[in-house]
């Protein structure tokens, strides 16, 4: 008859306490599949957010283009910034977003929107002429989905007019082209080295 756990050696106990800890280690440890995955998604993820040498042409024939481009907006946005100037492209942004509000949230958001962009020393305050500012705060009086209108259009054009032309030549897109290029070079040599090793394999010269 069993006379319970008390009637065991101590050492008995402090093995069988050893072997339920490393069971349970065990069974909380990560598969080594799940754990080298996170690298792989990072690759994918910067693979995938790297424009192609196609998209940044698209970028370099016309502002349209780059506007109508998510990579693209991102990347001038980043150069923006380096500017010191990116309260245009959030602007431009911030009026799209505005454009899909429900009717319900119009006066709110205009009233954020104006008071964040347009006003005279707003935090993030866009260069716009002053009758543009006056009838732009008119509108946000009787807040309709084109109140930004025509703030919106003067501030594209002014990006496309300056800061665009500076985006073209600079050395950001230099490099991301150059990178494409690269990138490509290495691609085609690797396929012209697997080639000739499969020839020498086959016995070839």
């Amino acid at each position: 008859m069993c006379k319970g756990l008390a009637t065991l050696p101590a050492t008995c106990l402090k093995s069988a306490k050893v072997i339920k800890h490393k069971i349970s280690f065990l069974l909380q440890k990560p598969e080594p599949q799940a754990a080298d995955q996170k690298p792989k998604n990072e690759e994918n993820a910067a693979a995938e957010s790297t424009p192609t040498t196609s998209e940044v042409k698209k970028w370099e024939e016309s502002f349209s283009h780059l506007m109508n481009s998510q990579k693209g907006r991102t990347v001038f946005g980043n150069f923006l910034r380096s500017e010191f100037s990116e309260e245009n492209m959030d602007f431009w942004v911030a009026c799209e977003d505005y454009k899909k509000c429900s009717p319900s949230e119009l006066a709110t958001r205009a009233k954020q929107l104006y008071q964040q962009h347009v006003e005279a020393d707003a935090p993030n305050e866009v260069n716009l002429d002053a009758a543009t500012r006056e009838e732009t705060r008119q509108n946000v009086e009787n807040a309709c989905l084109s109140s930004f209108n025509k703030a919106q259009q003067m501030i594209y054009n002014l990006m496309e007019r300056d800061s665009y032309r500076r985006f073209i030549n600079s050395q950001l897109i230099q490099d991301l082209g150059q990178t494409q290029t690269t990138g490509a070079q290495e691609k085609n040599k690797k396929n012209w080295d697997c080639a000739k090793n499969r020839q020498v394999l086959a016995g070839g010269a």
